[in-house]
């Protein structure tokens, strides 16, 4: 059975964790999904979960799911506030989406502490600091 499903390779698509902004008390962070491609993508279902350890102690955060009808060519949509106290966690988002009648589907993955300063870059198309994975 599994067999039988195209695997169709995600390319062009990434999902970042954009610095927002600061104040010297906190700083707002936020997941964005981008389309890098030329064409839009539909359906667009997104699976975010953190887990790991911490302190010692296995964690896991409530699993939220969401859903964008249309993301457009080189476009991105904001996926969910994050909370800094998750950065220690893995840090997933399974990303599945329609290309006409074709599914595409992959999970992207911030790996604990990778989501740091020195880890910051331009964000393409959001145009501000965040780490990025896939493209």
């Amino acid at each position: 059975m599994k067999k039988d499903i195209p695997e169709n390779i995600v390319e062009d698509i990434a999902v970042a964790v954009v610095l927002e902004g600061e104040t010297p008390e906190s700083k707002d962070w936020n997941v964005y999904i981008i389309n890098l491609k030329d064409i839009g993508i539909e359906t667009v279902l997104i699976t975010s979960k953190g887990y790991g350890l911490k302190d010692g102690n296995e964690v896991k955060t409530s699993t939220l799911r969401h859903v964008v009808d249309l993301l457009k060519p080189q476009s991105f949509a904001k996926i969910e506030a994050i909370d800094e106290q998750v950065f220690g966690l893995n840090n997933e988002y399974w990303v599945s989406y329609y290309i006409g009648k074709e599914i595409f589907d992959k999970k992207f993955i911030f790996l604990p502490e990778s989501i740091v300063e020195s880890n910051l870059i331009k964000v393409p198309l959001v145009n501000k600091p965040g780490v990025v994975v896939g493209k």
